[in-house]
């Protein structure tokens, strides 16, 4: 307990610790945006690579579909009832 005729020193104590606390606080926002900034372009570089590929294996299937275009179907008949 604290004796009421000699209270706590008032002074900077209190004003440092909260200082401390919301530099603290400011430290782990920015570590964190750092980190989303990192995942965000590592996504963003995997999806381009994704996107490359697909594009490159739709165009790879084009130019076989025309060099070797499928055998026409034949026409069904219709049954006589």
């Amino acid at each position: 307990m604290s004796d009421p005729m000699n209270p706590p020193p008032r002074g900077g104590d209190a004003r440092k610790r909260a200082q401390n606390h919301f530099e603290l606080a400011e430290a782990r926002t920015t570590l964190v945006k750092q980190m989303v900034d990192a995942e965000r372009t590592a996504l963003d570089a995997k999806t381009a690579k994704l996107k490359a590929l697909r594009l490159a294996k739709e165009a790879a299937d084009a130019a076989e579909l025309a060099a070797n275009p499928p055998a026409p179907t034949p026409a069904r008949r219709k049954k006589k009832a």
